[in-house]
């Protein structure tokens, strides 16, 4: 067996690690994991290289347990079991379908008494794996969202490459198969390092949004008529590995870096809101209003119906933003049918910035789950 290790000395992850843990844990609790094996079944396949990353004195480094015989297989694992007791968060990538369970059988047939369960952690394929056709990726393998971030690997295999190059080492013993081994475990470990930031993506729909300001914008839409909007400056707690824009509803997002911009169309008509209780309402044909029957006295009984539910309303004019969920209330619409949702942007609105984050957060998720359909 060996036992390799060295330092990432030139790695910062543009991500903040530090987000995903339980209270009370730092980066000296995580460990990055990845192992390589001959095959996907435990029952008739061999494990042969376990490969982590830790957190210390400012550095990450990695640590690789390599099984130079398939008798060494039992051997990796209790070094790989015993090292891991210091930590307490695990990161992989596809680690919840493969590694983990790969690893949980193995010690099973062993007998070694080693629970990855109590383990908190975070899959970063399963978080970005959602996210695939909004980022234009063709799958969302390793490799491929390395290349997506513009990384280049120098390693040229894949890990079911690997797998007759391991038998042959083991019956050979050649010192360049066995850097091959050992480098293609590496830079999946150090790929890891970097794209954990593509958990700023999931971010962006998932945690709260800072909007750093908001302005309205006059423009000519596809008919060439004067329309307006308005426009909110984003800024991201991480950020976004390589620039994305979509569009969606009526709306359109673009982000770069920690900064991004939600355009939201601004309508400036009469809208009605609908009363829910309308039995308790007359309809007043000549004003086209809703009143409540305990100030209609006053009305001459020729001159009001009673309401029914798509006549029991009152009209506003105003500035109006659209809604996919009544998120904010009173709701109005065009008419009684219609599907489509919105509330009146007051002045108070205008200077609510907690209420701006609220819309931006609701548009950015309304988009994506739009462009899921």
């Amino acid at each position: 067996m060996k036992v390799l290790k060295g330092d990432f000395t030139d790695i910062k992850p543009a991500y903040p690690i530090e987000s995903l843990l339980p209270e009370g844990r730092s980066l000296s609790d995580v460990l990055f994991l990845d192992i390589e094996t001959t095959g996907l079944t435990p029952a008739n396949s061999d494990l042969y290289l376990i490969g982590c990353v830790s957190y210390s004195e400012d550095c990450w480094h990695y640590t690789q347990f390599f099984a130079e015989k398939y008798e060494e297989e039992l051997q990796i694992l209790k070094e790989f079991t015993e090292f891991a007791k210091n930590y307490h968060f695990l990161i992989h990538y596809n680690g919840n379908r493969f590694d983990l369970p790969y690893l949980t059988k193995k010690c099973a047939q062993y007998e070694l008494p080693f629970d990855l369960t109590e383990f908190d952690g975070v899959d970063i394929y399963k978080r970005i794996s959602g996210y695939r056709d909004l980022l234009g990726l063709a799958d969302v393998k390793q490799r491929t969202v390395e290349e997506f971030m513009g990384i280049n690997r120098d390693d040229e295999y894949t890990g079911g490459e690997l797998i007759s190059k391991y038998h042959d080492y083991v019956c050979y013993g050649d010192e360049k198969l066995l850097t091959e081994l050992i480098f293609h475990n590496r830079e999946d470990l150090k790929g890891m390092l970097y794209v954990i930031q593509m958990l700023a993506y999931p971010d962006m729909f998932l945690k709260p949004i800072r909007v750093m300001g908001v302005k309205a914008n006059y423009f000519e839409d596809s008919k060439k008529k004067r329309a307006q909007e308005i426009i909110m400056r984003l800024r991201f707690s991480a950020p976004l590995p390589a620039p994305i824009s979509f569009r969606g509803l009526g709306c359109y997002f673009s982000g770069s870096g920690t900064d991004g911009a939600l355009k939201v169309p601004l309508y400036e008509e009469e809208m009605k809101y609908f009363y829910a209780n309308y039995r308790d309402y007359y309809y007043l044909p000549a004003e086209d209003i809703a009143i409540h029957k305990s100030i209609a006295t006053f009305v001459d009984k020729e001159h009001r119906v009673q309401a029914t539910a798509s006549n029991c309303y009152t009209r506003k004019k105003s500035f109006f933003l659209p809604e996919w969920d009544v998120l904010f209330t009173p709701f109005y619409k065009r008419e009684y049918k219609s599907s489509e949702l919105f509330f009146e942007l007051t002045d108070e609105f205008k200077t609510s910035r907690s209420g701006f984050n609220m819309y931006a957060e609701h548009v950015l998720s309304s988009m994506f789950e739009f462009g899921r359909k």
